[in-house]
């Protein structure tokens, strides 16, 4: 019998099994750990005065650039999924769950540089976008990049983008269409737009000789910015400036609310998941409250279930949070309140009132129930129903509840 020389076997065997859990890691691990972070000292985003854009405008379609606009307009709901990719790739980068961040300023400098990468990945996927030859991208057939700058105007374009005599084997084959995107989180804007990239349409300067001659301004990459100049070649998808990038909840609330929300304690303890969602639906009413808020605030591997537990702990304070599921939407409907899809909440204080209230209302067992007014805030809460979770209702049924008052 032949023994192998290596590491020392183990006595007792399921004291190896131990040693290999997640569990010792797991002991010593500071990445689940709570964190808070200060509120951003600087903007997210620059926008040069040469680059501002206005919503609502009109263009006509260039012809080279008309195979590409047309795609993206066949695409069903194109424009809201564009826009929904832009935020889920910033939020997977803050990946608040397991950092407690909430905005883009709190990522690190190698995390910012990846945020382009995240958005043309998530746009590939959301699209089914297919590989072009020489780029990333074929679309209608044709070759076409995608850029990302978090400053308007800061898309940086590589050598093989467009033809250029002066760069021998590196430079492209063609002149080669990009889509431009750019988001701030801070205002919640966004815009995409497409442009034939061409040597002119790039950056040059003027070199520090005395023949001030003009060079083309590269980076350290060989990279170029587009020239101020050529903003007006840009076609602008959906009308230029969009105002409307899914609002990032934390971000934008007043900075009390948040601080209130992120150290909810009992006197004397540290705040737990539970109690910073319960504090989340009470300071945050009316508004739907995605799972990336639910995650971050709660930073713990079962969030979502401190947001359905939530349900239980706010009950006697006359607040009810609605959900996606059984009689949840009917009622979001009834009391006129924007309605949770999968992954979404909303909470609400509830009052008894008469069935000749004239307010939006429902009832359930008898009982007729609408949204608090404000002069009623200071009324002592009446805890609120049990809703039916998760029991079908068509009007009223054997569920007890009325959706159709």
């Amino acid at each position: 019998m032949t023994i192998q020389m290596g590491l020392p076997f183990p006595q007792d065997a399921a004291q190896a099994g131990m040693q290999e859990s997640r569990a010792l890691a797991a002991k010593h691990s500071r990445r689940n750990t709570f964190r808070t972070w200060d509120p951003p000292r600087e903007d997210m985003s620059r926008v040069p005065r040469e680059w501002q854009i206005e919503p609502g405008l009109t263009q006509p379609v260039p012809d080279d650039l008309a195979p590409f606009v047309e795609w993206f307009h066949n695409q069903p709901e194109a424009r809201e999924r564009f826009r929904w990719a832009l935020r889920d790739s910033l939020d997977e980068l803050l990946d608040g769950r397991r950092t407690g961040r909430w905005a883009y300023q709190h990522l690190t400098k190698t995390e910012k540089t990846y945020l382009g990468t995240a958005v043309e990945v998530n746009l590939t996927k959301e699209f089914d976008i297919d590989n072009g030859a020489d780029l990333d991208w074929s679309i209608a057939g044709l070759d076409i990049d995608c850029k990302f700058s978090k400053d308007l105007g800061g898309w940086e374009i590589p050598m093989e983008m467009y033809l250029c005599a002066a760069h021998g084997d590196r430079g492209g084959h063609a002149n080669h269409v990009a889509v431009l995107t750019w988001m701030n989180d801070d205002t919640s804007e966004w815009a995409a737009g497409i442009v034939r990239i061409t040597d002119e349409r790039l950056r040059w300067k003027q070199t520090r000789d005395a023949s001030g001659e003009l060079v083309r301004a590269y980076n350290r990459d060989n990279k170029r910015k587009i020239d101020h100049s050529t903003k007006s070649d840009v076609y602008w998808l959906w009308g230029g400036l969009q105002k409307d990038l899914p609002t990032n909840l934390l971000l934008h609330l007043e900075p009390e609310t948040r601080k209130r929300i992120l150290g909810a304690s009992r006197p004397g303890r540290a705040s737990s998941g539970q109690q910073r969602v319960n504090q989340l639906f009470l300071e945050v009413p009316d508004r739907l409250i995605g799972r990336q808020t639910v995650l971050t605030v709660a930073q713990q591997d079962d969030s979502p279930k401190r947001a359905r537990d939530a349900r239980i702990h706010l009950r006697q304070r006359g607040i009810v949070v609605l959900g996606h599921q059984g009689s949840h939407p009917h009622i979001a409907r009834a009391l006129e309140l924007p309605v949770p899809i999968k992954g979404e909440w909303i909470s609400t204080r509830l009052v008894p009132v008469s069935s000749d209230d004239a307010r939006p209302k429902f009832s359930l067992d008898g009982q007729f129930w609408a949204r608090v007014r404000e002069d009623e805030l200071h009324l002592e809460p009446v805890p609120a129903p049990d809703l039916p979770d998760k029991r079908e209702i068509d009007g009223q049924n054997r569920s007890g509840v009325d959706v159709t008052s």
